[in-house]
């Protein structure tokens, strides 16, 4: 059969019907890749050093030999290991497909750094055992384009507010739940967004895989049909974590309006301690040192003194006081704050509820 070569929008929608292999090192395979790929290594990192190096050095001719050694005898492993990640995926995805189609059907997507030797060595095994074979114009290079691509577009973006402890990503959850379209920025980020915002959570990715599972988000909405009437987010300041929020994206959510919800300090102070107040002490003291300058000498000292003394209700109290004025300052730093802003009054942290209130609010302003 026939190797195709494909565009990156005809890879990427062709890759939901279909595996993705990648065949960058695991190193480069680690530091980002496109989401839902699975790693099938040509070379090694060191091997791919060394075939790089004489590459550089010696000649093309000279590298293509080096790759053909490593690859030669890993062929049969590289086919075994392709066999069992077509069959999970089938497995996987077969009650998606119609009662007609063949569950048997052996078709794969292969892409390498440029779209050069790598996956075209691949693609030529995997094609002669059998199976059909696309690969990426390109190749992960022109995929990196096209994410960055998708953060300079516009979107139908609703943005809710709130103060630290408003419970703001429940909402959110709440909202997907009853059939709004969202988009989890923490989710992604693999962090709640203060100091205290990788307590509970797991390792950050890169800020490319950011990039990249924040790209394929808004793919999956777009592609949408019909198209989703709005997209909600949390109001994030553009750092979350060890990420940032790509730039040209970050400065669009800042031009969409907020629907600020307005929860009394009492009941956010209640919600905070229950998220946070059950980690150990260690760690909330290391997460209040992370802000000492910002927050004062004082203000961290009397901090740590409440903590020290198991106060933590109170210990929070003077971080949220914080957290509230550098929130408010965000708030207001944007162009046509007025026009933007659509305070919500709300009694208490009700993730159900409140999303009710954001969707009636957002549909009530279309009517007017």
């Amino acid at each position: 059969m026939a190797i195709t070569r494909l565009t990156t929008e005809e890879f990427l929608l062709l890759a939901e019907e279909y595996p993705v292999l990648d065949v960058r090192s695991p190193g480069e395979f680690k530091h980002a890749h496109i989401p839902g790929a699975n790693s099938l290594p040509l070379f090694t990192d060191e091997e791919r050093k060394v075939v790089g190096t004489a590459y550089k050095q010696e000649s093309k001719e000279k590298a293509i030999k080096l790759g053909l050694t490593y690859f030669g005898v890993n062929m049969v492993t590289m086919v075994e290991k392709v066999e069992s990640i077509v069959g999970g995926w089938q497995m996987t995805n077969d009650r998606k497909r119609h009662a007609n189609q063949a569950t048997a059907e052996k078709c794969v997507l292969i892409h390498c750094w440029r779209g050069g030797m790598r996956s075209a060595g691949v693609a030529w095994l995997l094609d002669l055992y059998g199976y059909k074979v696309y690969t990426l114009i390109g190749g992960y290079k022109a995929y990196r384009k096209w994410v960055l691509e998708q953060f300079e577009k516009e979107y139908p973006l609703r943005i809710i507010g709130g103060y630290t402890g408003s419970g703001k990503t429940e909402v959110l959850r709440s909202l997907a739940k009853k059939g709004e379209t969202i988009i989890d920025l923490e989710a992604l980020a693999c962090h709640k967004g203060s100091a205290f915002g990788s307590l509970g959570q797991p390792e950050q990715p890169s800020q490319e895989m950011f990039e990249n599972l924040l790209g394929a988000e808004l793919k999956k909405i777009t592609g949408n049909i019909p198209p989703s009437p709005v997209i909600w987010l949390e109001d994030e300041s553009q750092r979350i974590g060890l990420v940032n929020i790509p730039t040209a994206f970050f400065s669009y959510m800042r031009t969409k309006k907020v629907y600020f919800l307005n929860i009394p300090f009492e009941q956010r102070l209640n919600f905070i301690v229950s998220g946070y107040g059950h980690f150990e002490k260690e760690k909330l003291m290391s997460a209040i040192m992370r802000i000492k300058k910002r927050l004062g000498g004082l203000e961290t000292k009397t901090a740590i003194n409440y903590l020290i003394e198991d106060n933590i209700k109170e210990c929070f109290a003077v971080l949220l006081h914080y957290y509230d004025k550098y929130y408010l300052k965000g708030l207001h730093n944007r162009e046509k704050f007025s026009s933007l802003f659509n305070k919500i009054d709300i009694d208490a942290v009700a993730d159900e509820a409140n999303a009710s209130k954001l969707i009636t609010c957002e549909r009530q302003e279309k009517i007017i």
